[in-house]
């Protein structure tokens, strides 16, 4: 039992090592046929791929030779058509230069008969003259006289007969003129005059302030004369405190001057507080309250007069002249009197007149500087105008308002005449005053030449000027020979009744604050 079983797995062992070798066998014999057939097919592939590349590189070669003989055909023809563009303009060159030479052949033909003509025409120019010289010289025979003789003797005739003509007119025309202007004139000025009357006070040189009561004068004078001597070199006028109960006299020749010490003053009094440091504030904030006024005035001023357009500067100017003076007359009403009337003047003769009031107002415009600057106020004006690009107009009415050049314009011969009729009016000037003021602002500018000084002012009518020094330039013992050099000048250079006392003051301050 045990042999059969041992028999039966040797059996199934060796079937099944046949079965793996037969199976071996079979799987290599058809691996051999499959490869024999892959190489078949990869062979006829071949073929094939071959046959293919034969068959495109003939097609190839067929297109190439095409294209080369269509590009020959193509460049062939384009040869040809250039050739015949070429052979076409050789033609119509040919064509234009026989034609060229044809014009020419006509031009030098024209040219020849052209240069005939004028030959002939100069011979006839010629023969024109040499008769016109033979008449000319039986004229000459016949009349006695030259031809220039003659030309000249027709000439005087003319002009007797023509001047003649001409005196007759211009004696009939002046008389007619004379008659119709003097009777116009009158109406014009005497018009001018009744619409623009205006009162006229003569300014003086002194304000008076009014006092609560007589106790008022110890206090603005002050411990030892410090709070009046305060306010005498802050403003640099002169306080005449005398007996005239409850009132004190302002009195200096500049009136803005005056005017800053007055309103000073009428502060101080309503304040109570009078002493050093006190006036010092209050005289600065009167000195912004004038300049404020100043603004004003040359508003109204303009507004008054319907000038518009002014520079800023200019109005400013106009406003000074409220405290400018001309022999005693307010130059700032005069000014605005002098625009209506010229204004007036331009309406009656048909001129412009914004042009005539702007001239009006502006001609005393350089008074508003005549203290600051050397110069007349009519050559100052003129600058000023200049300055701020006035008018053309304008600016020679100024020249010429006081005859310093010829009137060109009949603007300026407005503004003259309004200027004179302003002027002229009774009481609106006094002499006396101009000189007297003159006189003040040459002591100031004599004492103001001299350095280390910081400003100076004439007081007591002249009589006394008060000079304050620099105290870092000028020492105690430099004092002295300032004061005997300013003496000398004004003894050189000025005429004045009486004597004047220079009086030199030299300050110095320390000033700290208490934290």
């Amino acid at each position: 039992m045990v042999e059969k079983v041992i028999l039966c797995a040797v059996c199934a062992v060796v079937g099944a090592l046949l079965g793996g070798l037969v199976g071996f066998l079979i799987r290599k014999k058809i691996s051999e046929a499959k490869i024999g057939s892959a190489e078949q097919q990869a062979q006829r592939i071949i073929e094939d791929s071959e046959k293919t590349a034969e068959s495109l590189k003939k097609e190839a070669l067929l297109e190439a030779k095409e294209k080369i003989l269509k590009d020959k055909n193509e460049a062939e023809r384009e040869i040809k058509e250039r050739r015949n563009e070429v052979t076409r303009l050789e033609r119509r060159a040919v064509q234009r230069e026989e034609t060229l030479e044809k014009k020419i052949e006509s031009y030098e033909h024209k040219e020849e008969v052209l240069n005939r003509k004028i030959k002939e025409q100069t011979d006839l120019v010629e023969q024109t003259e040499q008769i016109k010289q033979q008449q000319l010289d039986k004229l000459e025979a016949v009349a006695g006289l030259s031809r220039e003789d003659a030309k000249a003797e027709l000439i005087r005739q003319i002009e007797g007969d023509i001047k003649h003509e001409a005196a007759m007119k211009i004696v009939e025309i002046e008389s007619q003129l004379k008659e119709s202007a003097d009777q116009k004139a009158k109406k014009i000025i005497s018009l001018a005059i009744q619409r623009c009357a205006a009162d006229h006070v003569s300014e003086a040189t002194v304000s008076v302030v009014s006092l609560p009561n007589d106790d008022m004068k110890g206090r603005i004078i002050g411990r030892e004369g410090r709070n009046i001597r305060t306010i005498e070199t802050m403003t640099g006028v002169d306080l005449i405190i005398d007996d005239t109960p409850e009132t004190i006299t302002v009195s200096c020749f500049d009136p803005i001057r005056r005017e800053i010490a007055r309103l000073a003053l009428e502060k101080l009094i309503s304040d109570g507080r009078i002493h050093p440091t006190r006036i010092e504030e209050t005289v600065e904030k009167a000195r912004r309250e004038v300049e404020n006024i100043i603004k004003q005035a040359g508003d109204r001023a303009t507004f008054e007069t319907g000038v518009h357009g002014l520079n800023s500067e200019l109005v400013k100017l106009l406003g000074r002249l409220r405290y400018r003076t001309s022999y005693g007359q307010n130059v700032l009403d005069h000014s605005i009197e002098v625009s209506h009337i010229a204004g007036i003047i331009a309406d009656e003769l048909g001129v412009d007149s914004t042009l005539a009031k702007r001239a009006g107002l502006l001609h005393d415009i350089g008074k508003a500087m005549t203290q600051e600057v050397e110069g007349s106020h009519v050559q100052i004006g003129i600058d000023i105008a200049r300055k701020y690009k006035e008018n053309r107009d304008v600016i020679h009415a100024i020249e010429a308002h006081h005859n310093d050049v010829e009137p060109q314009t009949v603007v300026a011969v407005i503004v003259q005449a309004a200027d004179a009729i302003s002027a002229a009016r009774p009481g609106a000037r006094r002499e006396d005053l101009e000189n007297y003021l003159k006189r003040l602002q040459k002591l100031e500018e004599i004492a103001n030449s001299f350095p280390g000084i910081e400003k100076s002012f004439a007081i007591q009518a002249g009589r006394e000027i008060r000079v304050m020094v620099k105290p870092e330039e000028i020492n105690d013992d430099q004092m002295v020979l300032t004061a005997r050099e300013i003496v000398k000048k004004i003894e050189s250079s000025m005429e004045y009744p009486g004597q004047i006392k220079i009086h030199l003051i030299r300050e110095s301050r320390a000033i700290d604050y208490a934290k």
